[in-house]
C-alpha cells in the first residue's frame, strides 16, 4: 500500500469519526442560545412606547412590555436577553438570514408570515381599531364600508392585509404620522392595532374611535429550522401566563383586558386557528401579472416624481449659480447659504420637515411635497454643476461680449450659458440618474414608488430575490436611455 493511499484512508477515518461524533451534529436553536448564554431578539425602537423604547431617565436602558416579556422568557431559558435593532418591516427576512434568534416587536400573526417562520403561542391579543375625524359619518366600523375611502395604516401589517382590495390604502413607516395626516384631512380614516391607536390616535381631540373591526395576536417568531427553540419559548410563555407574571406585565402598561384571559388556557387548537392551519405551509404563489402591473405603476410614479423634480431643480440651480457668480453680495451669500443648507442636511429629513413639520402652515399633498422636496434638494447640486460650467468658460468670452455692446443678460444667453451647459452636461445627467434612485425616499411621505412597491410585493410572494431583480431591471430601463441620450448630446455639442 502506497503512502498516498494510507494518508487518504486516514483522512476518511478522521472525517467518519467527526461525522459520528455528537459534537458534529447540527446544533439546534435552543442549544445554540444556551451555549451563547444570550437570547438575541429583534425589534424596532421606532415603534416606541409601550412596545420597546429608551427610558427617558436613562437612554441606555430599554423599557416596554415586550422588554419585560423578553426578560421573562430569557430567565426561564437560563440566559440573558439582548435587543437587536432592526427595521420593523424587515424583521422576518432578517430573522430568516440569522440576524437574531427570535423576532418580537408587535409582530402580528398572519398566514403569510406563518408560512415563513414559526410562531409561539401569543403573548397579547389585540384588535384592529378604526379612527376617523370627529363628525365624519362616512366612516363606519365595517371593512366593507371603507370602500372608496383613503385609509392609512402601516405597510406589511395585519391592517394592511385587511384593507387591500377594499379601499385606497395609504401606507406609512411610522406610527404617529397616520394620525397627523388624518387630522389634517389628507386621509379619511386610520386602521391600526389598538395599542397604537390608544397612544397616538385617541388622545387627539380632533379624532374619534369608530370601532374595532378585527382581532389578532402578537407572538414570538423563530426560524422554522429551530422547532426546539420555539417549543422552549412556548413553554416559557405558558409558564409566565400560568403564574400570573404575563398578566402583571400587561397590567403595568395598562394593556390587560378581558381578551387576554384566554392566554392562560391556550390550546393546540387555538394555535392552529391562529396560524391559519396547515395551509399556511403551502408554497407562495409567486409573481403574477398583477404584481408586474403594480411594478410598472410604481416605475411610472418614480419617473413622474423624478422628472418633475428635475424640471424644478434645473432652473432653480441655474439661478443659484448665476446669483453666486454675478449677483450682488447679499444675493451671493443667500445662494451660498441655500446650497450649503440643502447639501449639508439629509434629503430624508427635508422631506419629513416639508410634509409633516410644515403641515400646520402649508397643507400640500404627498406628490407635491415629494416633487418640491427632491427638486429643492437637487437644485443645490445643480447650482454647483452649473457654477463649475460657468467657471470653465474663459473670462475673455464675457469681456469680448461686453465690448461688442451686449448687455449682461444677452451675453449670458448667447455666449456664456451655451458653453457652460456643455461643460455641465455630464454632471447634470449624473444627477438625474441619482435622482431616479433617491426618489425611493419619498415612500416615507406615503408616495408608493418603485422601491416601495417592491417591498410590498416581496411580502406578498414571500421572497426578495425576484421582486428585487425586477425592481433593478426597471431602474436600469429608466436610467440607461438617459445616459445614452446624454452621450449623444455631448458628442453633438462637441462637434459644434
Amino acid at each position: 500500500m502506497t503512502r498516498a493511499t494510507i494518508r487518504f484512508a486516514a483522512l476518511v477515518c478522521v472525517l467518519a469519526g467527526l461525522l459520528a461524533s455528537p459534537n458534529a451534529r447540527a446544533e439546534g436553536g435552543l442549544e445554540r442560545v444556551k451555549r451563547a448564554g444570550v437570547l438575541r431578539w429583534g425589534g424596532d425602537l421606532q415603534g416606541g412606547e409601550p412596545f420597546v423604547s429608551q427610558d427617558p431617565g436613562d437612554p441606555t436602558r430599554l423599557v416596554g412590555f415586550e422588554v419585560d416579556i423578553a426578560a421573562g422568557i430569557a430567565r426561564v431559558l437560563g440566559v440573558r436577553p439582548e435587543f437587536v435593532e432592526n427595521d420593523w418591516s424587515t424583521l422576518v427576512p432578517s430573522l430568516e438570514r440569522g440576524g437574531f434568534d427570535v423576532a418580537m416587536n408587535g409582530l402580528e400573526v398572519m398566514p403569510s408570515r406563518a408560512a415563513r417562520v414559526s410562531f409561539t403561542r401569543p403573548y397579547y391579543v389585540f384588535t384592529e381599531r378604526l379612527i376617523a375625524r370627529k363628525g365624519d359619518a362616512r366612516v363606519r366600523a365595517s371593512l366593507a364600508a371603507l370602500a372608496g375611502l383613503r385609509v392609512g395604516t402601516l405597510a406589511s401589517s395585519y391592517a394592511f392585509e385587511l384593507l387591500r382590495d377594499r379601499s385606497e390604502v395609504v401606507v406609512y413607516e411610522g406610527t404617529e404620522e397616520p394620525y397627523l395626516d388624518l387630522e389634517r384631512g389628507r386621509t379619511d380614516a386610520v386602521l391600526l392595532d389598538d395599542i397604537i391607536a390608544a397612544r397616538y390616535g385617541e388622545p387627539n381631540p380632533a379624532l374619534s374611535v369608530v370601532g374595532d373591526v378585527a382581532q389578532g395576536y402578537y407572538a414570538v417568531a423563530a426560524r422554522k429550522s429551530e422547532p426546539d427553540l420555539v417549543a422552549a419559548i412556548d413553554g416559557a410563555i405558558a409558564q409566565m401566563a400560568a403564574s400570573g407574571e404575563l398578566e402583571a406585565i400587561l397590567r403595568r402598561t395598562a394593556l390587560w383586558s378581558a381578551r387576554e384571559e384566554k392566554l392562560a388556557s391556550w390550546t393546540p387548537a387555538d394555535q392552529l386557528l391562529m396560524t391559519g392551519g396547515p395551509a399556511s405551509d403551502a408554497p407562495p404563489a409567486g409573481m403574477t401579472p398583477r404584481h408586474v402591473l403594480l411594478f410598472i405603476q410604481g416605475a411610472l410614479m418614480t419617473l413622474l416624481v423624478s422628472t418633475l423634480a428635475m424640471m424644478l431643480a434645473v432652473p432653480l440651480g441655474l439661478s443659484l449659480a448665476l446669483a453666486r457668480r454675478w449677483g450682488p453680495r447679499w444675493l451671493d451669500l443667500s445662494a451660498g447659504f441655500y446650497v450649503e443648507l440643502y447639501r449639508g442636511t439629509p434629503v430624508l429629513l427635508q422631506l419629513y420637515v416639508l410634509y409633516y413639520g410644515l403641515a400646520p402652515v402649508v397643507r400640500i399633498n404627498a406628490l407635491t411635497a415629494a416633487v418640491l422636496g427632491l427638486g429643492m434638494n437637487y437644485a443645490a447640486y445643480e447650482a454647483e454643476a452649473y457654477r463649475a460650467g460657468l467657471q470653465a468658460v474663459p473670462r475673455g468670452q464675457m469681456e469680448a461680449a461686453v465690448s461688442l455692446g451686449m448687455s449682461l443678460p444677452l451675453a449670458l444667453r448667447r455666449i456664456i450659458l451655451p458653453q457652460a451647459f456643455r461643460h455641465a452636461l455630464p454632471n447634470v445627467t449624473n444627477d438625474f440618474i441619482a435622482l431616479l434612485k433617491d426618489s425611493s425616499l419619498v415612500s416615507v411621505i406615503t408616495v408608493v414608488e418603485l422601491t416601495k412597491q417592491m417591498t410590498i410585493t416581496a411580502v406578498d410572494v414571500r421572497g426578495w430575490l425576484l421582486p428585487g431583480l425586477l425592481c433593478a431591471a426597471l431602474y436600469l430601463a429608466m436610467s440607461w436611455p438617459l445616459s445614452f441620450v446624454a452621450r449623444r448630446l455631448e458628442t453633438r455639442l462637441a462637434r459644434g
